[in-house]
This record gives C-alpha cells, structure tokens and sequence, in this order.
C-alpha cells in the first residue's frame, strides 16, 4: 500500500478513536473541585493520539525517500519574541524583535529565508534523524547565534530544539554563507570602479581611491590559540561601508604591514590583477588607482598612509584631514561587525569556525547594505578614535627608496589643500 493511503488510514481510525473516547466521556469538567468525584480526563490521551499522529504520517512521509520531505504547517515558523523557549509556531512581527534578534528586519530575514531555503534544507546530518525543520527555523537559528552570541544551550532552549541540532544549524548556516555567497564581496569591476572612487572623492576631495584597507582583530577564548588571544582580519571597504574584500585568519599579534604583505590582496595589487585601471593626471603627476590606510601600514605607490608630521594650515594636515574623513567607512564598518554578538565577546569555538563567523557576517553586512537594511550598521559616525601618526613611521618614509609613493601622496596632498580651499 502506498505510504499516503496508508498515513490516511491510519489518519481515519485514529480519529474515530478520539471520537469514541469523547462520546465515552461526555460530562468531563476539569473545574470539578471533588477530587474523589472527579471525572477521567481524557484531553492528555487525546494529546498523545494527536502527535502520535502526526508522527505517524511524517514517519510514513519520509520510509520511502532518501531526502527529507519538508513539513511546514505554517508559513511562520519561529517564536523569538518571548524571553523564554515557548515554541516555534509563530513569528512575532514586531521590528524591534527582529533586530534585536536577528540584526534585520522581517522583510529582509523572509528574503533570506527564500533565498537560502534549498541549500539549507538539501541535507541533514548523517547522525541524527531528518531534522523536519523548515528554512525559517534553520536560519533563525543560525542567526541568532550570530546577532546575539548565545551559547548552544539557551538557542536549543528557546528554538526547542537539542543542542546537536542548534549547532547544526548554525555551522550549516556559516557553511553556506562562506561557500555560496562570498561572491557578494568582491570588488567592483572596471565600468563600477568610477562610481567607488567618486564616492571618496566626493567626500574627501581626492580622486582616485579605491578603498580603505584595516585590520580587525577578534577575540578568541579557545586553548588552540595556546598565547594567542584574538586573531585578525584584513578588510578593505568603499565610502558607504560596503566590504570589497575581506582575509581573515591571522594571528593578532602580526602588524598590519606583515599581515598585508602575505596576503592574496598584496600579490594581486603587485601583479597588476587589481587596481590597474588608467591613471589620472593630478598637476603632471600620474595618480594611480590607491587605497588607504592607518600609519601602521606600509608606504607604497598604491597605499597611502597619513604624514606622520604636520604644521597647522600646511598641505600636509589637509590630506590627513581628508584621509581620516575617507577612513571612517572603514571604522564604522568594523564597529558594525562587532556589534554582532558572536564577535563581540570572545569566541569560544575552534578557530576554524572563528574565521567562518568573521565570513558570515561580513557577507551579512553587505548583503544587509545591499537591501538598505540599516538594522545592523553602526550609528556612530565621527566619534572613531584616531591613532596619531607615530615618529617611527617618518623615519621609514625618510629611509624609504619608494620615491613615487612620496610624490603621488605630495600630489594628493596639493589638491587637498586645494579642494579644502575652495569649501572654505
């Protein structure tokens, strides 16, 4: 017999069960207040017949398929409202319960769900029965353990679920995200170059940046890390806070000049693989395409750090004044990150999954951008603490062989001055 007709009959006979004890027990009343008069209660036998049935037919649903058939009565399956595990029957649509659960609102996690639903629910683990967890579940789960940092044991409290399974869900979501998504951080090709290097310009008054480079680095509290204590993440943005690039994995004691210098963005820059569109003429001098970053990172013709002197009213304070105002994208972005819960307290995972955390939620960030979604981005805009330029940094530039780089910065620098002049 086929296992549809056979979940339906079994369907009808335990329904005619559960009219038959309710027709045996007519006068049932829970108020009664005599206990050695009270009536037989039937309502938990009926409960047990209910999800036995239930049970019966997804049981059925599943003995005659490898993959897991979906069983989602409703079309919002999760409960985070409520402090407390209570369920996972219903979505509370209130805004402040989805960022402050989620870090997005509700529009925004129903387009994620869609979006995700075939890769989170292609396939189980091994090890545990089909988990019949609708994408919803699974990506609230996840997210949850990203936006707030809560340990495995209150997300299994508060999704009814083991703690197996919330970890699961949450690695499953990671995998995902660092596997399928990252093409949405990457940066933009040739013909979107002009735009990016508009929206620096139109802030700083100088033309031809392509990004700020930073260093992040993220605690982790896991005995793998033997004496270290956080590890760093190189990232590089546009003016609007949007991540074009991101290496993570590097032990926190490296400085940003090491930690730049063995990454893939490095070799690719070097090779001419980025940054290579046509230079612009700044008063006969070729201005290449360039990032910029703080005076913790090398001085080259494609990276330009703040001078590490300045008089008040001379050139030089004014190209340090517009690259601090091009750096706060940049600032804000990692504050961003870090109000993820899962980033703002020490990790305590493998270091594996420290850095798939780092992946997930910087593709969050952009994707969350992309929507015009602010649930997520930082609110503070000019209050960064900005590290001075130390006099070490003005000896290596004296010590340098790298003339270019001082006459491309003493360009910008004119025009800053130039472009400071003429708002003022």
């Amino acid at each position: 017999m086929e296992s549809r007709k056979l979940a339906a009959l079994l369907s009808s006979l335990i329904s005619q069960l559960l009219l038959l004890i309710l027709l045996l027990f007519p006068s049932f009343s829970s108020s009664s207040s005599d206990s050695t008069n009270q009536r037989f209660n039937p309502f938990p036998l009926v409960q047990h017949f209910l999800l036995s049935q239930e049970i019966a037919a997804a049981s059925l649903s599943f003995s005659k398929k490898k993959k897991r058939k979906r069983v989602d009565p409703d079309p919002d399956p999760i409960d985070v409202h409520p402090p407390s595990g209570v369920g996972i029957g219903v979505v509370v649509r209130s805004p402040d319960s989805f960022k402050g659960c989620f870090r997005m609102t509700a529009s925004t996690f129903e387009w994620l769900s869609g979006l995700l639903e075939p890769l989170l629910e292609c396939r189980d683990p091994v090890e545990l029965l089909p988990l019949n967890l609708s994408a919803g579940v699974r990506l609230g789960i996840g997210l949850f353990r990203l936006a707030s940092g809560s340990d495995y044991a209150e997300i299994s409290s508060r999704f009814g679920v083991s703690v197996s399974v919330a970890r699961f869900c949450v690695k499953q979501l990671c995998r995902v995200l660092c596997t399928n998504f990252r093409f949405w951080i990457a940066f933009p090709s040739s013909h979107e170059i002009e735009s990016l290097s508009q929206g620096f310009e139109d802030i700083s008054g100088l033309p031809n940046c392509c990004g700020v480079i930073e260093c992040a680095r993220f605690s982790v509290g896991n005995s793998e890390t033997s004496c270290e204590d956080n590890i760093a993440a190189q990232i590089v943005v546009d003016s609007s806070s949007r991540i074009l690039s991101i290496i993570a994995g590097f032990r926190g004691h490296k400085s940003n000049s090491r930690i730049i210098r063995s990454s893939t963005l490095y070799k690719d820059i070097e090779e001419g693989k980025l940054l290579n569109s046509p230079a612009i003429d700044i008063d006969g001098v070729a201005i290449n395409q360039y990032l910029i970053g703080d005076s913790n990172f090398p001085f080259l013709p494609w990276l330009m750090i703040p001078f590490a002197e300045s008089r008040p009213g001379s050139y030089e304070e004014n190209f340090n004044s517009a690259h601090k105002l091009m750096r706060i994208s940049a600032l804000r972005t990692i504050d961003s990150l870090k109000n993820w819960g899962i980033l703002r307290q020490p990790i305590k995972e493998e270091l594996k999954m420290a850095v798939a955390y780092i992946g997930a939620c910087s593709i969050l960030h952009n994707s969350l951008l992309m929507r015009e979604d602010f649930s997520a981005l930082s609110g503070r805009l000019e209050d960064y603490q900005f590290q001075h330029p130390s006099n070490k940094d003005s000896i290596l530039e004296e010590n340098s062989n790298n003339r270019n780089a001082r006459i491309v910065r003493s360009a910008l620098a004119a025009r800053a001055k130039k472009s400071n002049s003429s708002r003022t």
